[in-house]
């Protein structure tokens, strides 16, 4: 009786990771991207749609990005299997998750304390025990945690928040989009041992990072 929706899923997951590979994302990330379940960090009602490459909605104002913007900035942070990350705005946990399988700890901050406590809780219940998630209140960030070999920010920020760039290590990358509330584009900056290189790429939508730093509530 379930044998139609399930070759139905399958599909669904294979149409993805050809959208990923024609967005250019690495071999690495593509594995990872595939082990971690999809439909099990949306909404209920959602889950038909998990494989989709789209954004969808995780209630709060708030949703869990286009997987392909997703390995699309995992990818320029670069990472390695020894480096801790910190991952802002925690949502559903879903970068959170890629990002464990492919680093040795993920620090996760997350704003809205219903969102905080229900990935913290998806996270442990599925294996995830390298990630570390806080609530964020309205600082930037994990301080007391730095220095951070990779930053990734999921939401929008009206410029490149100095607050993280010194959570960076030398030889870390911050991700982050920035511009107005409409659109961004994605910043990367590196700390190097001779100072800060920064570029932009590829425009992009995100809702607004909040916090000292960036946005207002």
């Amino acid at each position: 009786m379930h044998l139609p929706q399930q070759a139905e899923y399958d599909e669904s997951q294979l149409r993805l990771l050809g959208r990923l590979r024609d967005a250019g994302v690495s071999e690495r990330v593509r594995s990872a991207m595939m082990e971690v379940p999809r439909d099990l960090f949306v909404p209920i009602g959602m889950k038909r749609r998990a494989w989709i490459d789209e954004s969808l909605p995780i209630g709060n104002g708030q949703t869990i990005s286009q997987p392909s913007l997703v390995g699309r900035m995992i990818d320029l942070l670069e990472t390695r299997s020894e480096h801790t990350v910190l991952d802002i705005g925690t949502g559903s946990g879903y970068q959170a998750a890629i990002l464990s399988l492919l680093v040795r700890t993920v620090v996760s901050v997350e704003r809205i304390p219903s969102l905080c406590q229900q990935a913290a809780d998806r996270l442990s219940g599925l294996g995830y025990r390298n990630v570390q998630v806080f609530d964020a209140g309205n600082e930037l960030g994990r301080p007391e945690l730095a220095p951070f070999d990779g930053i990734i920010v999921g939401a929008a920020s009206p410029d490149v928040p100095e607050v993280l760039v010194a959570q960076l290590a030398v030889g870390g990358r911050l991700v982050v989009p920035v511009g107005s509330r409409e659109e961004q584009q994605l910043a990367i900056v590196e700390r190097t041992e001779s100072g800060i290189k920064e570029k932009v790429v590829d425009w992009v939508r995100f809702v607004p990072l909040i916090g000292e730093g960036a946005w207002k509530a």
